[in-house]
Parts: C-alpha cells; sequence; structure tokens
C-alpha cells in the first residue's frame, strides 16, 4: 500500500485549489478539515468504515454527525469525496498537508513550544516574537508542557528544533563527561 502522505498529496492539494479558487476562508477551511481529521482518526470510526455492511452514506451521516459544528457545503463535498474513494484513512494526513500548504502560501510555519511549565499568554507573545527573528519567518506557535525537560523550552518548526531544556543541558554534559 502506497504512503499516506502520497495519497494525501493530490487531495490536499486539490482543496487548497479549490478554496483559493473560491476565495473561501483558508483559516477557516484549516478549522474544519482538521475537525473531520480527528473524528477520521478515532479508532472507533475506522472500524466502522472498514465494515462492509455500513454504506458511504451512512459513513459520512454519522461523520457528520460527530462533527461539532455544522460542515460547510465544501466541508460536506469534501467528506463526500474522501470516503467514496475510500480514502478515509487518509484525511488526518490530507489535513496536515493542507495546513503546510497554507502556511506556505502565507510565508509562516506552525511551531511546537514544549515547556515543563505552563507559559502565561505574556511570556508567550514575547517568546514567538523572539523565535519570529530566530527563525525568519511568521510561527504559529502551540504550546506543549512537558515535564521530562526540566526546565526551559524545546521550539520544533518544521524538522528544526531549538533545543535550551535542562534535560538537553544534562545529556550533553553527560555526552561530555563520558567522551
Amino acid at each position: 500500500m502506497a504512503e499516506l502522505a502520497t495519497i494525501a498529496r493530490p487531495y490536499a492539494d486539490a482543496l487548497f485549489k479549490a478554496s483559493t479558487q473560491q476565495g473561501a476562508d483558508l483559516s477557516g477551511t484549516v478549522a474544519w478539515a482538521e475537525e473531520l481529521a480527528a473524528i477520521a482518526a478515532n479508532p472507533q470510526l475506522r472500524q466502522l468504515a472498514d465494515d462492509p455492511k455500513v454504506t458511504d452514506e451512512q459513513l459520512f451521516d454519522v461523520i457528520s454527525g460527530v462533527a461539532g459544528s455544522a460542515l460547510p457545503d465544501a466541508a460536506r463535498n469534501f467528506l463526500r469525496v474522501i470516503i467514496e474513494n475510500g480514502r478515509l484513512q487518509a484525511l488526518p494526513e490530507v489535513a496536515a498537508q493542507f495546513r503546510s500548504l497554507v502556511n506556505r502560501a502565507g510565508g509562516s510555519s506552525d511551531a511546537v513550544v514544549q515547556s515543563a511549565f505552563p507559559i502565561d499568554a505574556a511570556a508567550l507573545a514575547a517568546l514567538g516574537t523572539s523565535l519570529e527573528k530566530r527563525f525568519g519567518r511568521k510561527l504559529n506557535l502551540s504550546v506543549q508542557q512537558d515535564q521530562s525537560l526540566i526546565g526551559g523550552i524545546r521550539v520544533v518548526v518544521g524538522d528544526e528544533v531549538l533545543d535550551t531544556s535542562v534535560k538537553a543541558r544534562l545529556e550533553q554534559m553527560k555526552a561530555a563527561l563520558i567522551a
């Protein structure tokens, strides 16, 4: 079976192209795509989707019913295409690739800030400004708490990592002492 990324790419590209041609709100499209992706990632839903007795229409009704908000027509049409083509398992990857395309078009990137402790809004804003200068582009920050870091932060932007955590410093010291 082909990689999910390979399967998802044409769907993400088509969704991006259709959204930009129709002048749709890309952030709104990202929101409903990620909502559908979260629903599609549910193991119970995947089990239901794999049941040969369940029709495409029944599966569509279940997913659209579970969605927290009313889906726009574009979302409903997109979901129907995904289901009819048997690509529900690729939907989380489609959403991730679509978000990446939207970010690239807007000149920004997603950044995950991992911290041992909660970060308040003011500190996060200041950190965001500093990180944007460091990485040279606008960043969409999300915060994850990871107590194993002990202190400091670890920032992941795409394939770039900035690790100023106490855990990383201790590992560097350990490596230096062992060498």
